[in-house]
């Protein structure tokens, strides 16, 4: 039979069978994102690598079952901490709290303006009645929009007395 003969020879090419599951597996993962089918890609090439060492079809597909059963309870869960975690460091608003500012206009709870990371912002005081003047340091406290919300800076600390010598 024609279809037999071709059965036959497409099962003596196993290995190629795997790589192309692979390769589907692997656009599928590009779609999907969650490192499922990426796992299972890895484990159809166990199955490649179970035919060049001239495992049967049984042993073929049970190593690619063992190998994706593997890589999704082991590789799987360690691969999405890491692509999950916050960046290691601080960007936008956040990074600006605590950053030092110079008054270029008075500065008062209705407005005014900071030279703030060396662009020009929009600024108000902190707490009510509180105002500074041109020239000022001052201390970013919180962003609101785009308005930094500045205040005093912190004292600096006195300096430590001298240490006598023996």
């Amino acid at each position: 039979m024609v279809v037999v003969g071709w059965l036959e020879d497409l099962l003596d090419h196993a290995w190629l069978l795997w790589i192309a599951a692979a390769l589907v597996l692997g656009i599928l993962e590009l779609t999907a994102l969650d490192l499922v089918f990426a796992m299972l890609a890895g484990g159809a090439l166990a199955g490649a690598l179970a035919d060049a060492a001239g495992l049967g079809y049984v042993g073929q597909v049970l190593t690619a079952a063992a190998a994706a059963a593997l890589l999704v309870g082991t590789v799987r869960p360690v691969l999405l901490r890491r692509l999950r975690m916050p960046p290691a460091g601080t960007t936008n608003a956040p990074a600006l709290l605590g950053r030092p500012a110079l008054v270029l206009t008075d500065v008062t709870v209705r407005g005014g303006t900071v030279k703030l990371v060396g662009e020009t912002w929009s600024a108000r005081s902190a707490a009510p009645g509180q105002s500074f003047t041109a020239g000022e340091d001052v201390v970013v406290v919180a962003i609101d929009g785009a308005t930094a919300v500045v205040g005093p800076p912190a004292p600096a600390a006195p300096p430590a007395p001298p240490e006598e010598e023996p």
